[in-house]
């Protein structure tokens, strides 16, 4: 496929991931009596995912994500030559959304960028539930690792191929309802630049860890798979060309 037609299709699934996820936990999640919680906010960032793999994986692969283009890159099933602009693709769209989003959220009055947080990752005290830089780290990592490995198995060519968008977008639920409480869960480098520059301060000091955690965890999925996963009976062109 094109590469403009899959950076605008990056572009896109990833603005629709932080409007979608973020949105939902910007606007809706403390909502009196009637917000959705942490739990609807999993859900959401599990449905732009699923969403979006439907729409667009077979245009761009669906990344939506830095860290699953460098996983993807390690694991052998993706070009070196594309990653930055799937990067820069990622971070556009993620930074278009948050913009969009503080337009929206800034119609009710009293709203405040930086006293709300604007759903942004953080450690210590920027924590939702207090946890330390040392318990975000390995929470992000972890949960990055396991998204990647989820990823490369469901998408693997000797996986059911209709139902990968499925397991993916239910992986990225649980990691939520997992680490929300620690760290707002990013597993996302563009999901936490995108919030961090409309909050500014603290958001923008600990991004640092939001790029290098997932990274890392990405990283290693990608040995770990092509170590578990290796199909060493036959390679996929042999295969295909017998079907």
């Amino acid at each position: 496929m094109n590469l403009t037609r899959r950076f605008l299709a990056e572009f896109i699934g990833t603005f629709w991931l932080v409007l979608g996820g973020c949105g939902s936990a910007v606007l809706a999640a403390g909502f009196p009596e009637l917000g959705i919680g942490f739990a609807g906010v999993a859900l959401a960032f599990g449905l732009t995912v699923l969403t979006m793999a439907y729409a667009i994986g077979h245009i761009s692969g669906c990344h939506l994500n830095p860290a699953v283009t460098i996983g993807l890159f390690i694991s052998g099933r993706f070009s070196p030559k594309d990653i930055v602009p799937y990067i820069v693709a990622q971070l556009a769209g993620a930074i278009v959304a948050a913009f969009v989003l503080s337009q929206i959220a800034g119609g009710q009055p009293g709203f405040d960028l930086t006293e709300s947080g604007f759903a942004a990752n953080g450690y210590g005290e920027h924590s939702p539930g207090g946890y330390s830089l040392y318990a975000a780290l390995i929470t992000e990592l972890v949960m990055t690792f396991m998204f990647l490995f989820i990823i490369l198995g469901s998408t693997d060519y000797r996986s059911p191929a209709h139902f990968a968008p499925i397991a993916i977008g239910l992986a990225l639920t649980l990691i939520h309802l997992i680490s929300i409480p620690v760290t707002n869960t990013s597993v996302n480098p563009a999901r936490s630049t995108s919030q961090a520059l409309f909050v500014g301060g603290w958001a923008i000091q600990q991004l640092w860890l939001f790029w290098i955690a997932p990274i890392v965890g990405a990283i290693l999925a990608g040995i770990a798979y092509r170590a578990v996963g290796r199909d060493t009976e036959s390679k996929l062109p042999e295969r295909l060309s017998s079907e």
